[in-house]
């Protein structure tokens, strides 16, 4: 499964890099599977406080591994985003399993880690594949349960490719301190005539009601 994968790719980094290595996932959280997945309020915390935790640890110099579901295309936009802004490389490993093999896996844990059945076809039914067509999931790494982990080429996307670059929506614009003071007096002079203009205008609408 994605977390027996995760301690691999974990113990080839340290081994390999030196650096530090996180993995920021469900069981740190100490997270209710069948609670938090069975209600969306609760799972879209979830989301927020692992996003939370991998935007405090990215940087430039770690890794991060986020052992999670991942599982809605909107979240993996977003965790896009979010690289895009520390400007640092990343990939999605996907470690495709058959919709039977994994029902007969979730059997066989332990009964605290198990999701219910209700719980478990409806995150069947949820989930969103991802598409190596969008940027936000490539590059992509498809892993079947007996395949051994493409170590080489992941290291390659991670340390090898440029990051993707940050743009407007993600990256914030510095005023220039030489115009600071010009603009502000002219956003102040816009507001202020803003505020005038609607003032009389109300001021007539009330005499025109009255009349």
């Amino acid at each position: 499964g994605k977390t027996r994968r995760a301690n691999e790719l974990k113990a080839h980094f340290e081994e390999k890099t030196g650096r530090e290595v996180h993995i920021v996932g469900d069981a740190a959280l100490d997270v209710d599977r069948n609670n938090v997945y069975a209600d969306s309020q609760k799972e879209k915390n979830v989301r927020a406080s692992l996003k939370a935790e991998v935007e405090r640890k990215v940087s430039k110099d770690n890794i991060v591994i986020l052992d999670s579901l991942n599982y809605i295309k909107g979240y993996r936009y977003e965790l896009f985003c979010l690289i895009k802004h520390a400007q640092t490389p990343h990939c999605l490993v996907y470690t495709l399993t058959s919709d039977e093999e994994s029902s007969l896996w979730n059997k066989n844990r332990d009964a605290a880690e198990q999701y219910s059945r209700d719980t478990f076809d409806a995150l069947v039914r949820r989930f969103e594949a991802p598409d190596s067509r969008n940027r936000w999931d490539s590059p992509l790494f498809t892993v079947l349960q007996d395949d051994m982990l493409p170590l080489e080429a992941i290291s390659d996307a991670l340390f090898r490719r440029k990051a993707p670059p940050p743009n407007q929506s993600t990256q914030s614009q510095p005023l220039s301190s030489a115009n600071f003071l010009y603009e502000l007096d002219k956003i102040t002079q816009d507001v202020l005539m803003n505020l005038f203009v609607q003032a009389e205008l109300n001021l007539k609408a009330h005499k025109v009601q009255w009349q």
